[in-house]
């Protein structure tokens, strides 16, 4: 085991030598896209959304984005350039508040917008997770949204494993999808396939999103990854070692979406029900047009457990 740049580093955290194979051929056999889910700990499908409602997502997120004076206003906003100059005002420490890369008040306005929230419930990802689950889903209201702004003092996010944030029921899934069209220089998401399979693993600090890196000494596996298109989407078991890539590009930002699913009989650790941030579902709510998206889980009758916070250090190690 070797250290580089804060990193533990081992054979498992070698260059991905495979990309993403494409699982769409399998929407049609639940028992084989589970059993390509359970041996992997991830499914990738090409195209999964409409296009143009990713798009109009990230149309939103960027007016947002706008608003506030990070985007050239020399380029085409859907282009997301940025004003690398008001960007580099901000330290690091300001511009990713709570790991999601930008301050709080650009933030707070992202998470109140509806289109972000709705597409956690898109028909075609409800419908992979009712035949990975072979029952109801409950899609997690506290959604994520990275705003990954290009600031030479961020970390990309490290190899790290969802669990430990998430907790909860530990066949929860996470979709991590891209708002646009991203390739691997512009900071995609990399998988470290069949990781799962080793249970919770130990972790040591790490400066990036989340502030933990997982201990990945001597596991042999090998990472895979791509380049993403709009409309792609990756899911993963919350066991599942993944990590971003480092955004080379230097001047876009990279936007990306992270939304939760678990089985509705199974429980659900009572902080996934909060929004993400501290903000409240009255102010966030204010002018939705769809009532079928708000508080729809208190009708379900879940079994809430708290959080534990030793779940986090129990298994610390140095390889």
């Amino acid at each position: 085991m070797t250290e580089r740049d804060g990193s533990i580093v081992d054979a498992a955290l070698r260059p991905a030598t495979r990309t993403f194979e494409d699982a769409t051929p399998l929407l049609n056999d639940a028992e084989a896209l589970r059993a390509k889910a359970n041996e992997d700990g991830y499914l990738f499908f090409k195209g999964l959304i409409d296009r143009a409602k990713i798009t109009a997502v990230r149309k939103e997120i960027l007016q947002v984005l706008d608003k506030y004076g990070f985007l050239d206003n020399g380029s085409p906003q859907i282009d997301g350039v940025v004003d690398l100059e008001a960007i580099h005002r901000y330290n690091a420490a300001e511009l990713n508040w709570n790991g999601v890369g930008v301050p709080f008040e650009v933030y707070r306005d992202i998470q109140s917008l509806e289109s972000f929230h709705a597409l956690a419930h898109d028909p075609a990802l409800i419908r992979i997770y009712e035949m990975l689950f072979g029952g109801p889903v409950l899609p997690h209201p506290r959604n994520i949204a990275r705003i990954m702004l290009p600031h030479p003092s961020l970390h990309a996010t490290p190899p790290h494993q969802d669990f430990l944030h998430v907790q909860g029921a530990p066949d929860t899934w996470t979709s991590w999808i891209p708002l646009g069209d991203v390739p691997v220089e512009l900071g995609s998401l990399s998988i470290l396939e069949g990781s799962h399979k080793e249970g919770l693993l130990g972790v040591t600090g790490h400066p990036g999103a989340g502030g933990l890196e997982s201990i990945l000494c001597g596991l042999g596996y090998e990472w895979v990854e791509g380049d993403y298109e709009a409309g792609d989407v990756v899911m993963f078991h919350s066991w599942t070692v993944h990590k971003a890539l480092p955004n080379q590009t230097g001047n876009r930002v990279r936007l990306s979406v992270d939304y939760r699913y678990q089985p509705v009989d199974q429980p659900i650790e009572e902080r996934s029900l909060l929004p993400h941030g501290p903000f409240q579902w009255e102010e966030l709510y204010r002018g939705w047009q769809r009532e079928d998206l708000q508080y729809y889980w208190k009708s379900l009758n879940m079994e809430l457990v708290p959080f534990d916070e030793s779940i986090r250090w129990q298994k610390e190690k140095i390889c």
